[in-house]
């Protein structure tokens, strides 16, 4: 038997998987290599084909990339504005390298923090300056504890392995309990993952061997006669004939009745062929597992709905589970990228007005009370509806009560 040897072996599992490895990763292993108790492989690609992990990775990838992240200076009264003259405002909210727009870009570091627990951005600097941010492959990276204290972190790539000073890189770690990498979601909860893959593959081979006919054959006659008993070749013959009528595309035929069969009509219990209940069951696990409102991937439930209106759902998702991932990502950014000097003035931050808008009759009452008690005014007003603003619009006004029609008609005239 011919041994492989270390190196044979990573080029044949690179060229097999797609992607560069490094031998000596446990969670590579893990991930690839792992079983569930139900008996099947759970990796990432193979999790991704649920329709409930492929929902709720990209419900909360693609809310996070649409959601403008800007970059804000503090002023000494304690407000702030957009900080455009930073060198960080166009690697961070315009276009973070030359081939990924800023949504692009944060799709792929939530996706990976949703599926692999980390997600790692270089910094590309030419000097002292920023010029691009480059996600890389989480599967890629191994990450030690040094004796000294220190991360370590070791790029497995095409060319070889290369080790990125910890200084030039940004790690976003999701839960995790050792301070030093997020655990991987699909290893964690490999027994989850698992049986809903076993429910689904189970439902589908009830499809596809099913028989779904509406009834089935007998033969009468008693056995004395030897009506009640077929011969081999009867017996193949009959087994070909029913095989027109197996699979969901053949549901509904008429079987032709001859030679004493009798024709007996059964109902096929749907909860049971579907398991409509275990599968259900598996959509709420997997939703709990990525923190997912069951209502937000499409799995309407008494239950699960429980908001009453679209502006109540958006906020339940934007607390209970945008929330805590937009100030994971906003804290890791302002602490690799903002330097010491500018860390009390520039911080970056998520624009999450989008989600919490209610309706047009919500937003005029909103509007209205503000404009009335003075803490908003016409331009500030004009600028949420993305209006051009309007001379005098900067005026702060409070609505006066209870004044005699004589009066009004007095200022009007003045």
């Amino acid at each position: 038997m011919k041994l492989w040897k270390p190196g044979r072996l990573r080029a044949a599992l690179q060229q097999w998987l797609g992607v560069p490895i490094g031998l000596t990763d446990k969670a590579f292993w893990q991930e690839w290599f792992g079983t569930s108790s139900s008996g099947k492989a759970v990796s990432v690609d193979s999790a991704m084909r649920l329709s409930t992990v492929w929902a709720c990775v990209r419900l909360l990838s693609e809310s996070v990339s649409t959601l403008p992240l800007k970059l804000y200076r503090r002023l000494p009264d304690g407000s702030r504005e957009p900080a455009t003259d930073h060198p960080l405002y166009r690697v961070l909210c315009r276009s973070p390298n030359i081939e990924m727009t800023q949504q692009r870009f944060m799709l792929m570091v939530v996706a990976s923090l949703c599926l692999r627990g980390n997600a790692f951005i270089e910094k590309k600097v030419i000097g002292s300056r920023l010029v691009a941010l480059v996600p890389l492959l989480p599967q890629c990276m191994t990450v030690k504890r040094l004796d000294s204290g220190r991360l370590q972190y070791l790029y497995n790539e095409a060319q070889g392995q290369r080790e990125i000073p910890e200084k030039h890189l940004v790690h976003i770690r999701g839960f995790g309990l050792d301070g030093i990498c997020g655990m991987l979601p699909i290893t964690t909860g490999r027994d989850i993952f698992g049986a809903s893959m076993s429910a689904e593959e189970a439902a589908a081979k009830v499809f596809a061997n099913g028989l779904q006919a509406s009834g089935f054959l007998t033969v009468e006659g008693g056995a004395a006669q030897g009506a009640g008993t077929l011969t081999k070749e009867q017996r193949e013959l009959l087994r070909k004939s029913l095989e027109e009528f197996s699979s969901s595309k053949n549901a509904g035929k008429t079987m032709v009745l001859e030679a004493g069969l009798k024709y007996q009509g059964i109902t096929m219990n749907p909860e049971a062929a579907q398991m409509l209940e275990t599968r259900a069951f598996n959509v709420e696990e997997i939703c709990r597992w990525f923190r997912v409102p069951p209502f937000m991937v499409g799995h309407m439930t008494k239950q699960s709905s429980w908001a009453a209106s679209v502006e109540a759902q958006n906020l339940h998702f934007l607390t209970n589970c945008l929330r805590p991932l937009l100030v994971n990502i906003e804290q890791e950014i302002n602490r690799c990228l903002i330097d010491e000097n500018d860390a009390e003035q520039v911080f970056v931050e998520f624009s999450v007005e989008g989600l919490l808008r209610a309706d047009s009759a919500g937003r005029a009452a909103l509007y209205i009370a503000g404009l009335d008690h003075a803490w908003f005014n016409r331009n500030e007003v004009r600028r949420f509806e993305n209006l051009p603003p309007i001379p005098g619009g900067e005026i702060f006004t409070v609505q006066a009560a209870m004044i005699s029609l004589e009066q009004l008609g007095k200022q009007n005239a003045a």
